[in-house]
């Protein structure tokens, strides 16, 4: 039987957030706080108590594992940090899951001045933790807090928040091969600001989810829809960065898709409405023979971390990638279609409806997207030797 272990026990020891922890168990400082991450300081907003958090390796929350999909299973303990006034970013704190309080006039209320980053942790059979290359979103949500005007944690401080979001959270990342948990850092301009302006003040917060797959269909075969009407992004905006902005836009479309019986949408570029894009939250490949094409990341298209590591994945095992673009006119001539993304992994494409016209593509246990999953799930997950410094263990 499932043993539910996020009961709160007398206080043992008190460490320092970032200290060590033992293999078996993690003692971590917490400080409760529920509505008011917004506050200027953190520490006078919120009535700080120390509790024990007390997980072993092999212990798991009350979840059905076996049935778990891609919705918010709310877990015990965020990551928060504030920004000072100097523009860096203090050192942060675990407080327990909650609502946050913003003042109305929030930066990213008014204005949209916000960012996310999304990446997994997995278990191992061994029952340790395990991140894919977070330096990857770190660096990321770096070039994108810059282009939207927002200071940005370093890449040691958003990979620090992010092992102790997991070790807080640890008996909410599934069992091995029942999914992972899903993280979601957030950075946000919470000062207020009337007129069009920076927001004088930043939160960056971590918090998490256990998850299996994104699509409703798993992982059978998506059928997309070309978007004819809407576009994802437009040159010299921000559709190459991941500001939240983007991504409301596409639900009018994506609903509608949805509506018709497909998946997903793809979107074309905005200028000429001719070669591909994105799909809604993922990119795109194309496989005709030994060449695999995706439409290469120069401004309208979101660098993704998956879609990194599957072109060089796919280059290890001897097949020709290119980074170009693509005439939507190409789909009718491939072999096998397939997206990429934290969210999604890798998905196999079935069907692409375009003007009107269906063209179908091979999917299978012997098609290349296949190959390229097993061989990702694999690095990520344990079960192949990581040759490129992509993991990172949590200890």
């Amino acid at each position: 039987m499932i043993q539910r272990t996020t009961r709160l026990h007398k206080l043992v020891r008190s460490i320092g957030v970032g200290s060590s922890l033992s293999s078996s168990s993690k003692q971590l400082r917490v400080h409760c706080c529920f509505g008011s991450v917004a506050a200027s300081n953190a520490e006078q907003a919120c009535e700080q108590s120390v509790e024990s958090y007390n997980v072993k390796k092999n212990e798991y929350a009350d979840v059905d594992w076996d049935n778990l999909g891609f919705g918010l299973t709310p877990t015990d303990y965020m990551y928060v940090m504030k920004c000072s006034n100097n523009g860096t970013f203090e050192k942060g704190q675990l407080n327990r899951y909650g609502n946050i309080e913003l003042n109305p006039a929030a930066g990213v209320l008014n204005y949209g001045q916000g960012l996310y980053e999304g990446t997994k942790a997995y278990r191992k059979k061994d029952g340790n933790l395990i991140l894919f290359r977070p330096d990857q979103n770190a660096m990321r949500m770096q070039f994108g807090a810059e282009r939207m005007c927002m200071p940005s944690p370093s890449v040691d401080q958003f990979i620090d928040a992010v092992k102790q979001t997991v070790q807080a959270n640890k008996c909410w990342v599934p069992p091995p091969g029942k999914g992972s948990l899903y993280i979601r850092p957030l950075l946000i301009g919470s000062g207020p600001i009337l007129g069009l302006a920076p927001s004088p003040e930043y939160t960056f917060l971590v918090y998490a989810s256990p998850v299996r797959n994104y699509f409703k269909e798993g992982s059978a075969p998506l059928n997309i829809y070309v978007e004819e009407e809407y576009d994802r992004a437009s040159r010299g905006g921000a559709g190459g960065v991941k500001s939240i902005t983007n991504y409301a836009p596409v639900l009018k479309a994506l609903l509608r898709a949805k509506n018709r019986g497909f998946s997903d949408v793809l979107y074309l570029d905005s200028v000429n409405n001719k070669n591909l894009e994105e799909v809604s939250s993922c990119n795109i490949f194309i496989v005709k023979g030994n060449l695999i094409s995706t439409p290469a990341a120069v401004g309208t298209i979101l660098p993704g971390v998956t879609r990194r590591s599957i072109i060089e994945i796919a280059r290890d095992l001897c097949y020709q990638v290119e980074e170009r673009p693509i005439p939507v006119d190409e789909l009718s001539e491939a072999d096998e279609v397939f997206c990429t993304g934290t969210a999604v992994g890798v998905a196999p494409v079935g069907s692409i409806t375009c003007h009107g016209k269906r063209m179908e593509y091979k999917t299978g246990a012997q098609t290349v997207s296949t190959q390229l999953y097993s061989t990702l799930v694999g690095i990520q997950t344990g079960h192949i030797e990581d040759k490129k410094a992509w993991i990172v263990e949590i200890e």
